[in-house]
């Protein structure tokens, strides 16, 4: 075999798993998908940690055993894309090549004061100015700034020149490279609140506020960009893809174009729109953010995003903590066996409320129930949840100036009918399932296939991205009153937190 095959190994490095998938042009289809799980660490109320050294031994495992199943080898492999979980940051060593400490997980919230100080301080709005993005936990920079305030070897590191910060991406190419390229791509550098979307550089007034020394941290390149050459294999494979997973799953999508739209629901769920080469301020708090940039473009594409911190983790969270649910399809069995939601709302806002809220301090809560509340209700409670936080999102979008169409979904729940035909009814859109719902990863498959020459126009991403099934709506849900109730609902979680 030879790397006429046009043959892409992909990295999907996740929240909770990691994945690799092999992916072949010349018979345009999935080859194989290997995935592995890795812990999760909770060592205080709202911290988040993932093990930098463990989730590369999945990395290692998930690349083996694709290729494994594929009978392939590198030599086979014409080049390795990754997309990544966003704002997740660790920090290694240079000269001994190990992590300082556990990273900090997008999730994590233990920089709440920090930011909060800030806030008072009035500097929010030079942010968001610079970056797109509000003053978050949510965000890299303050974790950036926790790690090197509370790790006592970090500062004294940085001093000499041997400390690397970086989100996920930027770790995973630096181990696959040996430590021959310390590189990231815009879409994760725009998610650091240190990165200015508009001069596309790190910006030395963030990096001030926020006590990050520029030089530990990675450079900056194109999505499609080349980013070093994979050293761990029998033969080198170059790295000519990577974008952080939102990022990718919209080109996944083929949204290419101004106004296209798609979410993702994963653990959380994101929602993505093509704004085009302008960049758009919402006044309903989304997120102004790099949607892509490609060697041959003289800008960026940017788009809007609306984030929903709690999404299939909510699911989750029914079937192993409070075992309402065995299987995941039981939600959409338990939804469809009653004409109504009783009354009761679930929201999920377990680590804080996303957009269009951002109230970090927000907890969950279940509101309406009386004695007849079951767990089928719950469930339903729980998959309406996800359409309710996805219309707020929606429905903040419209000072965009930029007609919607049609929105295009991925990710697990998406699976479920029943929930996709509830949402079509309450946004009063047009909703699309592709035929092929791994976007986020196939996205970054489509970057190294595009910087590998293997696609010559980006435009040819189109042709692998078709739909499965639509669902329009029927105009028959009563969907004023459901989302007036939800909004009580919404405030009354953030009333308690207050």
């Amino acid at each position: 075999m030879s790397r006429e095959r046009k043959i892409i190994l992909t990295i999907d490095q996740g929240t909770t798993s990691t994945r690799a998938l092999l992916y072949s042009f010349e018979e345009n289809k999935i080859l194989n998908i290997a995935q592995k799980d890795f812990k999760q660490y909770f060592p205080h109320p709202g911290w988040v940690e993932h093990d930098l050294e463990e989730i590369w031994q999945t990395v290692l495992a998930v690349c083996a055993e694709v290729m494994k199943k594929s009978n392939l080898s590198a030599r086979d492999i014409t080049a390795l894309g990754i997309t990544n979980q966003r704002e997740t940051i660790g920090a290694w060593d240079k000269s001994s090549d190990q992590p300082i400490s556990k990273a900090i997980v997008w999730q994590d919230r233990r920089t709440s004061d920090y930011c909060s100080a800030l806030q008072q301080a009035g500097l929010e709005e030079k942010i968001k100015a610079k970056t797109g993005l509000p003053l978050d936990p949510y965000f890299s920079a303050s974790k950036a700034n926790w790690l090197l305030e509370k790790i006592p070897s970090a500062r004294e590191l940085a001093q000499k020149g041997n400390l690397c910060l970086a989100t996920m991406d930027a770790f995973l190419i630096w181990r696959l490279t040996k430590g021959e390229a310390f590189v990231t791509d815009v879409t994760n550098a725009c998610r650091t609140n240190l990165y200015n979307i508009h001069r596309l550089d790190w910006d030395e007034e963030l990096l001030d506020i926020f006590s990050v020394p520029r030089e530990i941290l990675p450079t900056v390149k194109r999505s499609n960009a080349f980013f070093g050459e994979a050293k761990i294999f029998d033969h080198p494979i170059p790295i000519y893809g990577v974008a952080g997973d939102q990022q990718a799953s919209l080109l996944g999508h083929a949204g290419l174009k101004e106004g296209m739209l798609k979410i993702t629901y994963g653990t959380g769920a994101f929602l993505l729109m093509n704004t085009g080469t302008k960049s758009v301020t919402s006044k309903h708090n989304l997120l102004t953010t790099i949607a892509f940039q490609l060697e041959n473009d003289e800008k960026p594409h940017y788009a809007l995003e609306g984030s929903i911190f709690v999404a299939g983790s909510a699911l989750k969270w029914l079937k192993d903590k409070m075992e309402v649910i065995e299987r995941y399809e039981e939600t959409e069995e338990f939804a469809k066996s009653s004409p109504d939601n009783h009354g009761v709302y679930l929201v999920p806002s377990f680590t804080g409320l996303g957009a269009p809220h951002w109230d970090p301090l927000a907890r969950g809560a279940i509101l309406g129930m009386t004695l007849d509340t079951d767990k089928k209700i719950i469930a339903r409670a729980a998959l309406e949840s996800l359409a309710y936080q996805t219309h707020d999102i929606v429905k903040a979008l419209n000072d965009s100036g930029i007609s919607l169409g049609e929105l295009r979904v991925d990710g697990g729940v998406t699976v479920n009918d029943w929930f996709l035909s509830f949402m079509a009814n309450l946004l009063g859109l047009t909703i699309v399932r592709p035929k092929n719902v791994e976007l986020t990863i196939l996205g970054a498959t489509f970057l190294a296939a595009l910087g590998s020459g293997i696609l010559k126009e980006k435009e040819e991403i189109q042709k692998h991205s078709a739909a499965q099934k639509t669902f329009a709506d029927e105009g028959k849900l009563a969907k004023d009153a459901l989302l007036a109730r939800w909004q009580k609902a919404i405030e009354s979680v953030r009333d308690f937190s207050s």
